[in-house]
């Protein structure tokens, strides 16, 4: 890939994956006459078990939560000990440089919980777009919060500790399994990427997935992105279970997360294919029990990896207030785990690595207006003939610093080599849409596959 970089490596299987997938608008078609529609959050593997059950059934616009949890932790003092991708971040050394102040998440979920002591004046005034009883601030399954906390919490009495803990979260929340009274009878999640879009925040953190695209969904996508917002979905939890697509991560605009385990490889759930982009941490971390939030359990999937992700943009757009989106997700896309300018289909350039920019300085930054994710002209904060093109120094086409240093918890590619991971296999979908989030909810939303 010489020449060309780790930009250049994505974009050109961007067009392989993903455009040239078969079918368009018509190519999708109803599996069920029964109007239940829902996000899954991907929490427990009991959960999981449950929207397996779920997507068997083929719903039409079922939309999941990536969470992958076990049994309660024992005790507070076991949260924080358990959040083991801080210490592998250098999170303690990363905050005496960056908290992540300034700026405004948005996570667009089941809702989050204002109240909990991790969050205690940390989310701001957001929407509800659910139809469901109460307002964005009310979390009746809980992985909203979670979501919000592992991005920006305080740690306060024994809570989660967010990698952001000075950002804001703007809560946006749609209408997810487990919220009763939701309006099942459409799709929300385009209205509430446009919601997200059109208030203060800059990062879009969607914990989230569906394995058929909508129109809507597509449409607020590049609204947000010509915005000049950074958006982050889960590849998803069903790597075993048919590895099928998964909307919005699938969109071009919008960066996939993928999720790791302790020994830095692909987790056996994590979805994976040519859109993936980066990996965060997931193995294990904390996420509350449920809707109640009395307890944490031991948790993950890509729906945590998601919002740490989120947290890791925070981060460096904090430190560099005057970046473009474009600019953050380059300098994380060039820091990330894995060596080399091709992108591992199961970790796209590997666990994400806030690090390096912060404490040593890498990372080109380049051009303010093209993405690094498609080399196309997103933004217009220069004129075109200002004379840095797509093709200049930090446009992303060039190689990317092959001389980083790893972190701790060293990145391997499964794709490279035999990491005695569970095996992962491709396998076409039935057209089921269903949207898992880095946890264990399930969110409904019908979709037509896009051209």
């Amino acid at each position: 890939m010489s020449g060309v970089g780790r930009s250049g490596a994505l974009t050109n299987r961007r067009k392989r994956n993903r455009r040239s997938r078969p079918g368009g608008a018509g190519a999708y078609r109803r599996l069920s006459s029964d109007p239940v529609r829902a996000f899954m959050a991907a929490g427990t593997r009991e959960h999981r078990k449950g929207r397996r059950l779920l997507a068997g059934i083929a719903l039409i616009g079922a939309w999941a939560a990536c969470l992958v949890g076990l049994a309660p932790v024992a005790n507070a003092e076991d949260v924080q000990a358990q959040e083991w991708h801080l210490k592998a971040m250098q999170a303690e050394k990363i905050w005496k440089v960056s908290t992540g102040e300034g700026i405004k998440v948005a996570v667009i979920d089941t809702g989050v919980d204002a109240t909990t002591e991790s969050l205690q004046g940390r989310v701001l005034p957001g929407r509800d777009v659910s139809g469901a009883p109460g307002d964005e601030t009310r979390d009746d399954v809980g992985h909203g919060t979670t979501m919000a906390e592992l991005i920006a919490g305080s740690g306060k009495g024994g809570t989660l500790k967010g990698l952001a803990p000075g950002a804001k979260i703007i809560p946006i929340r749609t209408n997810l399994n487990g919220m009763k009274g939701a309006d099942k009878k459409k799709e929300h999640l385009g209205e509430a990427i446009r919601a997200a879009a059109d208030s203060e925040a800059r990062i879009i953190n969607m914990s989230l997935g569906g394995t058929a695209p909508h129109p809507s969904i597509s449409e607020a996508v590049e609204y947000a992105a010509k915005k000049g917002k950074l958006l982050f979905a889960s590849t998803g939890n069903d790597a075993q279970k048919g590895n099928p697509e998964n909307y919005p991560a699938e969109y071009r605009d919008v960066a996939a997360v993928a999720a790791t385990n302790k020994a830095g490889k692909v987790a056996d759930y994590s979805n994976y294919g040519g859109h993936t982009i980066l990996a965060g941490a997931s193995e294990g971390i904390p996420e509350w029990c449920d809707g109640k939030k009395q307890r944490y359990c031991p948790g993950g999937g890509t729906s945590s990896a998601t919002a740490i992700v989120s947290a890791s943009a925070a981060l460096i757009w904090s430190h560099h207030p005057d970046w473009t989106s474009n600019q953050v997700l380059r300098v994380m896309i060039k820091t990330a785990g894995l060596k080399g300018d091709e992108p591992s289909k199961y970790l796209g350039f590997g666990e994400v690595r806030p690090r390096m920019n912060l404490l040593e300085g890498k990372g080109d930054p380049g051009d303010p207006d093209i993405s690094p994710l498609t080399w196309e002209r997103t933004l217009h904060t220069k004129p075109k003939d200002s004379g840095q093109n797509s093709d200049a120094k930090g446009s992303g086409k060039e190689d990317s610093d092959k001389g980083a240093a790893p972190d701790k918890v060293e990145v391997a590619d499964s794709e490279r080599e035999d990491s005695g991971n569970a095996q992962l296999w491709w396998a076409v979908g039935a057209g089921t849409a269903v949207l898992v989030l880095g946890g264990g909810a399930v969110l409904s939303i019908r979709r037509a596959r896009r051209g």
